[in-house]
């Protein structure tokens, strides 16, 4: 479980905060907003129940607080008690946080009072405290007493953290110009106080150029097996090794936040319960959760439609073998279910060196002795030491679970100054393994078995070592520098974020606060490491040159993608006009497309058609098939394969530019839907039509010199 925190944010809303100040285009308040919201929005994204938030206004005109009958505590008001934060919350709060009409407030004051928040709503028990003041430092700070406070905050061993509009931070190399007396005093009381209680003290530009940094969530470190690792068949001999283990997870895939599906929420809800109801600002509910039911059914000519619903009950598994399905009933998959029990047995040793890498599987776990036993921990430190000495791997058969199929892993040994433990990935049984084989690179083989070592398809030694040394100017093992200018490694794992997890992450913070104003751009830290260094381009270039040149590598212009319409056929060799010859044979032949085969044989017949009455008698061809089809169909059994055949057709005459052709037969087609000429009401195949957008061809689609129809008209036409 994660631990329990609580935070306190005092945000300066004085007059003064609504000021822009040094070319920013945004006011004191919005710039540090951003940095509110930022950290507001990610505890509301993780949901947890334990992360409780309060906010505290600081030069507000009103005075709302326990204590607003004394005079220090003017103009400070608690816009929001210690409680979890959800969208009303944050809501509420975006309409709070605004310029007030006053420079009265005592920023002091405000934390004592975020201290009595804290104090009170924590008692004794165990929180993590966190007390956040930002402000720009124009307001009052009374340091009368700031003694007992800095013993308060040490005593209930709260954070503070103090950042500052403009405020000088050396360290982070910000110095503001022309800063007036009364800002650089207060700049150094809160100074004082932080260093005083060991808080963090700094600029906002600091804290708002690091907002991009990905902050990664702790997980709590759940094992996935508790059992023994065993070495020999203890039921069997003495001798056998036993050692109690635990395994927890190294390496998992870490995946976005998946969407749901919702509605909105101005229809009837039917009396459901406002827990799959969200709110907007009004109150009113916003979205609905989507339920989704599931129905089995099976063809019978004695029902209504054609078909019966089953349960899911009467259903049983079958299984193809050839061209048949033969069904398992639950009872017999019991019976053939291979029986296991959770162990974890090693089965040898194999050497390191003979360990292919690309027997990887699976993602990574270590394995550690049981917690509280010492014994298991030092005969696992035992095992963990032989195998590092003696550089190998032992090799284990796995099963997590009762009856789970048993697996193959490979246990390494990991030995750190202050942790050792083993590591396991699964590897292959032989049918996982895909033995693909492919002619070597350095050699050319001819049918007739001779070898050559001098091909065009063979690099030249020139190749080879300008190959080499691109290779080696792209080296990015030393391109990095670390904080005292020194060569490190370029895109260590610690810096390299996801960045469409992060991104996703991003997008939902913004909108769930500015509903209307578009996405942000990326943050550049998830995008830095998206191509290579300038740097290391700009060094390679020469390299890369010498390897063009000798590869003989040149561009290749990209031609224009053309129409099919008047597009000029490839001529044989011979000089013979085969189409001509063909035609001459059969010269008063239709051509014919069957039922059966419509699709197949109209993209063969298709390409060989000149004249617009062609290209009409095969679409009308193709449409008469889709109506027997439509005609013969029981319930909407044949619609797909009918729309199938439209689809075709509606390609092919956009591509060869005959978009009215298409456009006149599907309106015949839709007038007989209409007037149910075809074996009665035939409305659900419009709607199929529609489910696959196979309306007519507009302009956009098959170009503006086309007697294709608007997007408005192929809208309208879609209606019923």
């Amino acid at each position: 479980m994660a631990e329990k925190q609580a935070s306190i944010y005092i945000v300066d809303v004085g007059k003064s905060m609504g000021a822009k100040q040094h070319d920013r285009t945004e006011t004191d308040l919005d710039y540090a907003l951003r940095y509110i919201w930022d950290k507001t929005t990610t505890t509301v994204a993780n949901g947890r129940k334990t992360d409780l938030i309060g906010v505290v206004g600081l030069r507000t005109d009103d005075s709302e607080n326990e204590l607003a009958a004394e005079e220090a505590y003017e103009h400070i008001s608690v816009l929001s008690p210690i409680s979890q934060f959800l969208m009303p919350q944050l809501n509420h709060l975006k309409a709070s946080l605004v310029p007030s009409r006053t420079d009265e407030g005592d920023g002091i004051s405000a934390l004592i009072i975020a201290i009595h928040m804290i104090t009170t709503h924590c008692k004794k028990l165990k929180y993590i405290k966190n007390i956040y003041l930002v402000t720009n430092g124009t307001c009052n700070f009374d340091t009368d007493g700031v003694d007992e406070i800095v013993n308060q905050i040490k005593a209930q061993n709260i954070n503070l953290t103090v950042l500052g509009v403009d405020f000088d931070d050396p360290d982070y190399g910000y110095k503001e110009k022309g800063k007036d007396d009364t800002k650089a005093e207060n700049e150094k009381t809160l100074e004082d106080l932080c260093e005083a209680v060991d808080g963090v003290f700094g600029t906002l530009e600091q804290a708002v150029a690091e907002m991009g940094k990905p902050r990664l969530k702790t997980v709590r470190p759940i094992a996935n097996y508790k059992g023994t690792l065993t070495l020999g068949d203890e039921a069997k001999y003495e001798t056998a090794l036993s050692i109690d283990v635990e395994r927890y997870p190294r390496t998992m895939i870490a995946k976005p936040v998946s969407a749901s599906q919702y509605v909105a929420g101005d229809q009837d809800t039917g009396g459901e319960s406002s827990g799959t109801m969200f709110e907007d600002r009004g109150g009113k509910p916003e979205l609905q959760t989507v339920r989704q039911a599931r129905s089995y059914q099976v063809e019978n000519e004695d029902e209504a439609g054609g078909k019966m619903e089953i349960d899911k009950e009467e259903m049983a598994k079958g299984y193809k073998y050839g061209r048949t399905v033969v069904p398992i009933s639950s009872t017999d998959e019991e019976v053939a279910t291979y029986p296991t029990e959770p162990s974890m047995r090693i089965v040898g040793f194999i050497p390191a060196s003979k360990y292919k890498r690309y027997f990887h599987m699976s993602t990574t776990n270590l394995i550690v002795g049981q917690k509280g036993n010492d014994k298991a921990a030092v005969a696992l430190s035992s095992l963990i030491h032989a195998l590092y000495e003696l550089e190998s791997y032992a090799l284990v058969r796995f099963v997590k679970r009762k009856n789970d199929a048993p697996v193959m892993m490979v246990l390494a040994p990991e030995v750190e100054p202050d942790f050792e433990c083993l590591v396991d990935v699964q590897v292959p049984f032989i049918e996982d393994v895909r033995p693909y084989k492919f002619p070597p690179l350095g050699v050319v083989k001819t049918i007739t078995g001779k070898t050559f070592d001098k091909h065009r398809n063979i690099p030249t030694h020139d190749m080879e070592k300008f190959m080499s040394d691109y290779v080696d100017s792209m080296d990015i093992s030393e391109h990095g520098k670390d904080d005292d200018g020194e060569p490190m490694e370029y895109a260590p794992v610690e810096d390299t974020f996801s960045p469409i997890l992060h991104r996703i992450n991003q997008c939902i913070r913004h909108r769930a606060m500015h509903p209307t104003d578009p996405l942000p751009p990326p943050y550049e830290i998830l995008t830095k490491y998206s191509h290579p260094p300038e740097e290391l381009l700009g060094k390679s270039r020469a390299c890369l040159e010498k390897l063009t040149k000798a590869c003989d590598v040149k561009k290749v212009e990209i031609k224009a993608q053309s129409k099919k319409r008047g597009r000029e056929q490839p001529k044989p060799k011979s000089g013979l006009d085969l189409e001509s010859l063909l035609n001459a044979a059969s010269p008063n032949k239709k051509i014919k497309i069957s039922l059966n085969n419509a699709v197949p044989e109209f993209k063969q017949k298709v390409g060989q058609l000149t004249e617009e009455s062609e290209f009409k008698d095969l679409g009308s061809q193709m449409f008469a098939h889709a109506r027997e089809l439509i005609k013969m169909s029981l319930a909407d059994m044949n619609y797909s394969r009918a729309c199938e055949i439209l689809r075709v057709v509606r390609d092919e005459f956009r591509e060869y530019e005959w978009p009215e052709i298409y456009n006149d037969l599907l309106k015949e087609l839709k007038k007989d839907i209409v007037a149910k000429k075809l074996d009665g009401d035939r409305t659900d195949m419009w709607w199929t039509i529609r489910k696959f957008s196979l309306g007519l061809l507009t302009k956009e689609e098959a170009g503006k010199g086309t007697a294709a129809v608007t997007e408005d008209e192929a809208k309208e036409f879609m209606k019923l």
